[in-house]
């Protein structure tokens, strides 16, 4: 620098210029896009780290909500970083020039001096959505069973049409390259087809059904409620006797609920996925290449079109339904009106001028 060069060593602002030269100076232990992607965090949540230290221990996402938790989560110091912040704490610590650690370092290690950050954090991540993954699959599940209820009612119809068939009129099951065909199939009189009977009666004897996709799997939620186990029984080896509670009671509860809502949900899917493959066996259904049984989107394939053939007389005969009720309503509106009225006799005058009227 100039003031090397040309200021003598002792010079006032030569001293000056090395004390604010030492006092930017940082120790950077983290590359750049982590060390960028850290500092943007800390500028984003605008929290004291006693906030954090509170949210954690005390399970309160008052102050820090569960969004700002999952990105600390996620951005908390990995091993080999934090062996690295460790290292230098200590080789500088009775060092009276040590340089300091960056911002983005410093935050990092007081992150990981709250006890057991990472295991208390990923219990309380997982405790916020279990909720919404079990709900999932409960509603998986509910359409699976909803669209075998509707398999049956076909080939009950089937069996009611060829009723007086020995041969066809008992039959166990039916290929599914006959569901594309039922809006084909028409009534005696030519005016509705096999398909909007079947709808109508679907809607006046099972709930509506529903056209979504699965989502989740049972198996991942089981293996994080074990891992979630795994964390809680460490955060209470490890913890003192003041960190312990409130976590240790509510975790607790909520794993005695979480395991008796899977163990439930498991013995739902286990007995659908039974009528489901028996549903196979009646529609001769067999396994693609590859399959050791038959999956849904093995089935479901044939079943796309049928289920948007139903689902379009779904809404047809609904207006229908509805046109009916009104149509009811009014009539018994009317019936009502005719009951309630009556006749108006003609009120005759009986003035001065009335009678001169009757003379002329």
């Amino acid at each position: 620098m100039w003031c090397e060069l040309w200021l003598p060593p002792d010079s006032p602002m030569t001293i000056q210029w090395h004390r604010a030269n030492v006092s930017r100076a940082v120790v950077k232990l983290l590359n750049n896009k982590r060390s960028q992607a850290v500092g943007i965090l800390m500028s984003s949540i605008h929290l004291d780290m006693k906030d954090i230290h509170n949210a954690v221990l005390n399970m309160d996402n008052a102050v820090v909500d569960l969004e700002t938790l999952h990105a600390l989560y996620e951005n908390r110091a990995q091993a080999d970083e934090m062996d690295g912040i460790k290292k230098h704490i200590k080789s500088s610590k009775d060092k009276e020039d040590a340089k300091p650690l960056d911002k983005p370092e410093q935050f990092l290690f007081q992150l990981s001096q709250i006890p057991n950050f990472s295991e208390r954090v990923f219990c309380i991540l997982f405790q916020s959505t279990f909720h919404e993954c079990i709900t999932s699959i409960l509603r998986k599940v509910e359409i699976l069973q909803r669209v075998c209820k509707v398999l049956g009612l076909v080939l009950a119809f089937g069996n009611f049409m060829n009723g007086g068939n020995r041969s066809r009129g008992q039959a166990d099951g039916f290929t599914l390259d006959i569901l594309p065909k039922l809006k084909d199939v028409k009534s005696s009189d030519n005016s509705q087809s096999l398909l909007s009977y079947m709808v109508a009666y679907y809607l006046r004897h099972f709930d509506e059904m529903k056209f979504d996709d699965f989502q989740r799997d049972l198996r991942k939620l089981k293996k994080d409620l074990n891992a979630c186990s795994v964390e809680t029984e460490k955060v209470c080896k490890l913890s003192s006797e003041d960190n312990l509670q409130p976590f240790k009671d509510k975790m607790d509860e909520f794993l005695s609920q979480a395991k008796t809502d899977l163990e439930t949900q498991e013995k739902q899917l286990a007995d659908t996925q039974k009528i489901f493959l028996e549903l196979s066996v009646s529609f001769s259904v067999k396994p693609k290449a590859g399959e050791k049984e038959v999956s849904p989107n093995t089935l479901f394939s044939v079943w796309h079109e049928f289920s948007s053939d139903f689902k379009d007389q779904w809404k047809k005969q609904n207006k229908l339904m509805l046109q009916e009720r009104v149509k009811m309503a009014e009539e018994s509106f009317k019936q009502a009106r005719e009951k309630a009225s009556y006749n108006v006799k003609p009120k005759h005058a009986t003035g001065i001028k009335a009678k001169l009227g009757q003379k002329i």
